[in-house]
Order: structure tokens, then sequence, then C-alpha cells
């Protein structure tokens, strides 16, 4: 049975460069606390989702949750940094944005939810600027920051902290000893903390000894996500057949099959280790995080492909699929076995309610045009008076 914090690898020797580096980023978040940098405020609800460690904690699969449950209501706006894209400054993904030019996780977003205004900037308060600003994404309501919890330049609304319980930031390092950004004093910030990953058979007990170890302030909430997957999808719809629904439901198209596991992401060890139990084999074929794949990578996947046995099957992530479709050079046996497979979020101990109308609360109250404010202005004296769209910001910790 895997333990949280199971998978922190702490290189001892690495350690006093880590406390240098620990000086440098105190440093910094001190000239923040103090006021010598300046954060800026902004008239819009904004939701920053991020860690304080590198990669693999789940951001992706919790912006997405936010999405689902604001799109409906309000214009949503999503702005990434767009790691490891091509291009420079400010991008607003367009239908037909290529992954080079925003990054996996943009075009990710941007595929499954074309409604949304998604865009990409390193300077997060000149892409706040730009999409609040231009004439075609001026109607945002709501701007989800993926990634941004150390970009302090931008004072968000609601700040959500998560944190994978296979990498408890109780038991890790700073850089480069360990995979923290910044030291763990640094989750003082958040309005929201969210374990995430969390095993589904965690026990009452367990869940009490996790609240305390992360002691957190009366201000802060404690949820527990774990993730949910959705049944396999072809990545080439054209060559690979989607599965027939069944009784067996996500897993039934990998019983008794060989399946080559094919990620480039930063913690693959959690979705071999839940993949396992529902096929004949496994076998890894791990990248590093936000691999730029190449021709040499083709000839490297289909060779692994091809030394299996039969029947198998390829399964890689959404965020890899996004890399995987303009890839030259594989072959069709690969093409037509190749299927991602969905994940979602999942709130545990019936907290989803609790943690939605936390969300929709701060919205609705921080709103500028969206209808959530036509409903709260219908309610109220048509002489009454409207403050209008100056900056306005409430912190979660006030609600």
């Amino acid at each position: 049975m895997r333990t949280e914090g199971d998978l922190i690898k702490v290189n001892e020797w690495l350690l006093p460069l880590s406390f240098i580096y620990g000086v440098g980023v105190g440093l910094r978040n001190q000239l923040f606390d103090m006021g010598i940098l300046k954060q800026r405020a902004y008239g819009i609800p904004v939701i920053s989702v991020g860690n304080i460690t590198v990669g693999g904690s789940g951001k992706t699969p919790h912006v997405e949750y936010l999405i689902r449950l604001l799109k409906d209501v309000v214009k949503v706006g999503v702005l990434s940094r767009g790691y490891k894209r091509k291009s420079r400054g400010y991008v607003l993904a367009e239908d037909d944005t290529p992954v080079s030019a925003i990054g996996d996780e943009p075009c990710q977003m941007k595929l499954k939810f074309p409604d949304i205004y998604v865009a990409v900037d390193k300077n997060r308060c000149e892409g706040i600027d730009r999409l609040t600003s231009d004439e075609k994404t001026n109607d945002v309501d709501v701007i989800l920051l993926d990634d941004a919890f150390q970009h302090r330049y931008v004072k968000p609304g609601i700040n959500i902290l998560l944190v994978d319980y296979h990498r408890l930031i109780i038991y890790d390092k700073l850089l480069p000893a360990g995979r923290l950004r910044e030291p763990m004093k640094g989750k003082n910030r958040a309005d929201i903390v969210i374990l995430t990953k969390c095993p589904k058979d965690l026990k009452p007990m367990e869940f009490r000894v996790l609240t305390k170890s992360l002691n957190l302030f009366p201000y802060q909430e404690l949820f527990f996500s774990c993730i949910d997957y959705d049944t396999p999808q072809p990545v080439f719809p054209d060559k690979a057949q989607a599965p027939e629904p069944t009784e067996g439901g996500t897993w039934s198209m990998l019983n008794g099959k060989n399946v080559l596991l094919l990620t480039g992401i930063a913690s693959p060890e959690q979705m071999r280790n839940d993949l396992a139990p529902h096929c004949r084999t496994i076998t890894s074929l791990a990248f590093n995080d936000h691999h730029a794949f190449k021709p040499k990578d083709a000839e490297k996947i289909n060779a692994a492909f091809e030394s299996m046995d039969s029947p198998k099957i390829i399964i890689t992530t959404e965020k890899d699929s996004t890399r995987l479709v303009g890839l030259e050079g594989l072959s069709d046996h690969v093409v037509n076995n190749l299927y991602t497979i969905p994940i979602k979020v999942m709130f545990m101990l019936e907290q989803e309610q609790k943690f939605n109308t936390k969300i929709i609360s701060y919205v609705q109250k921080n709103s500028r045009n969206s209808i959530l404010v036509k409903r709260k202005d219908d309610d109220k004296p048509k002489d009454s008076h409207h403050p209008g769209n100056g900056i306005r910001t409430i912190s979660f910790r006030d609600n």
C-alpha cells in the first residue's frame, strides 16, 4: 500500500545549495510582504491555482474542474504561462492555434472547452490587462490563473494551493535537494489548500492526521481530492475505433491487454499504479515533463510497442496527446492503437458542494458584467447606488 509522501526523494548532498536558494526566495517573499514589491488587484474575480513544488500536483485537472463549474453561467478566461511554448509575449488561443504557440496544457483546455478564452503570457499582469481590455475578450467575467502561486505581482481574490498526497510538503526540501519552489511557510498565503491525488480508501483517522500535519491557519480551508479516470479515447479518431460503452466501464478495454504507458509528465508513477490492476501487464515509456516529441522519439515508441506481446494498447495522457498528434514517424500500428485516458477531479468527504458554493459566492460578489451581477441587480431598487467597475477585491478569508 502506498502512503503519503512516498514519492519524495531528497538529495542530501545538495542541501547547502538549497539553503542558498531558500535565502533568495525568502528575501523576495519578504519584499512582497513589506510592500516594497507591489501586488496588483483587479476589478474582476481572479482565482489562482498553483503549488509550491515542481510539477505533478494536478493543476490542470483542478483548473478544468473550475471551468466546468463556472462556464455555463459566466465567461471564463484561463491565463497560463504556456510553459515550453515557442512563442513570446501574449497569445490568445484560437481553435487552430498550434500547441507550439501556447503550450500543451493551454492547448488541452482550449480543445476541451472551445467556448472559453485561453491565453498565455509569462507576465500575468499584462495578460490580465489584455484579457480584460482587448475588444475580443473584454467580456470576460472571471480569470483563472494556472500555476501562478509564485507570481505574486498579481493579488488574486482566491489563492488555491495544491499539495500532492504522494509528495507532501512537510517531508520535502527546497530545490535543488528536493522539489519545493519556496519554503513550506509559503502555504500561509493560500485561502484554500487541496490535498490532491488521495487514495480513495483513506480512513477517517488518516484524514485527521493529514489535517493536523499541514497545520493550517483558521482562515484557511482544507479539501481532499482524488483522481477519477474516464473511458480511454483515441488520439487519432479517424484511425482508431472509439470504445463502445460496456458494463465494464472505464477499464473494460484494458482488461486482458498489455499496456504501453506513454508519458511526458512530471509524475507518471501515480498513473502507472492506478492502471496496473486493470491490465495484463504494463510497460512504461516515460519522457521528461512537457517533452517535445521528435522523430527519433517516434522510432523509440514504435520499437517499444512492436516488442510487446498481443493483445496490446498504448495509453497516454491528455496533455501528452496534444504533442503526439503532430509527431511524424509514428507507425500505423501505433496510430491505430494510441489512446488517451481523460481524468477528472473528485472531492472527498462530501466536500464538493462546500467547495462549489465558496467559489460561486466569490465570483458572484466580485463580478463586473456577468449574469450573476444582473441577478443581484434585479433585486435592488432602481435608484440604488452601484460602485461601477472600480477595483474591488474580497479575500476568500472574509467570505
